[in-house]
């Protein structure tokens, strides 16, 4: 059972996804950058969706490619690349399958990657750490790491539990799902950041984050220091660690490749 991200992608980009919010996009792509040569650099995005990152990754010079499992996510991702005009007519390889596939794996490791970015996906694979693993493994040495996990949280199990409902139900239930939960998460949002959450970062839009959040299964999660301890044990130093803004986010990690 798994979510339909590519579809969610393309509402997104069809009908929230503004100039405001592409700029918005480079920005952030380029704080959480800091300190890495992207320019002619290799970058492997994995589950790149609506592929903003692909794109904002290859203006600044890097040479991208892509691994997705959704095929909508290609269509998202030319439509998305005329939003770009330096690089409108850039030709950007991808490959759609699971970063859990044997073959798949065999072919992304023909290439050496100097940058592998997986932001939000790797906890959706339904084998979290076996994911996190095979995307250790396609970083090059001195190369570096980019993945954000779930946090851990007393709630997670129940957000487990209303995930897999919402893929359960028909529709007309995962609407109500959708707009029953809005204000909640709206509300608890804004109490824990006293920042409005309709103010997204990385050029995101909180209507289609809620889609995401409450739909978003396969489901994982692990805490900071799990994440850290166990890329670390794979050969990585853990060079930043942004913490989730609100409990059941996304912790952003940022390791280098010390060894093989």
């Amino acid at each position: 059972m798994q979510f339909d991200f590519g579809s969610n992608w393309k509402e997104f980009s069809a009908k929230a996804l503004s100039p405001e919010k592409i700029q918005q996009a480079r920005n952030d792509f380029q704080a959480l950058m800091a300190g890495i040569n992207i320019q002619g650099a290799t970058l492997l995005d994995v589950g790149f969706g609506q592929g903003l990152t692909l794109l904002v990754a290859a203006e600044l010079g890097a040479k991208v490619s892509g691994l997705e499992i959704n095929l909508i996510s290609i269509e998202v991702l030319e439509f998305n690349k005329q939003k770009f005009p330096k690089i409108k007519d850039y030709s950007i390889p991808v490959m759609i399958g699971s970063i859990l596939d044997t073959k798949m794996i065999s072919d992304l490791k023909k290439v050496d990657y100097d940058i592998v970015h997986s932001w939000g996906v790797l906890h959706h694979t339904g084998n979290m750490w076996e994911a996190i693993k095979i995307t250790t493994e396609l970083v090059k040495p001195n190369g570096h790491l980019i993945i954000s996990i779930y946090n851990r949280h007393w709630t997670s199990k129940i957000w487990l539990l209303i995930k897999w409902l919402y893929n359960k139900s028909p529709q007309i239930i995962q609407k109500f799902f959708v707009y029953s939960l809005f204000p909640i998460i709206y509300t608890a949002k804004f109490l824990v950041t006293g920042q409005n959450p309709l103010k997204s970062k990385r050029g995101m839009d909180f209507f289609y984050d809620v889609i995401d959040w409450v739909g978003g299964y396969p489901y994982e999660y692990a805490s900071k220091e799990e994440v850290i301890k166990y890329v670390e044990n794979l050969g990585f130093k853990c060079l930043r660690c942004i913490p989730a803004p609100v409990p059941t986010g996304c912790n952003e990690f940022i390791f280098q490749r010390t060894r093989l």
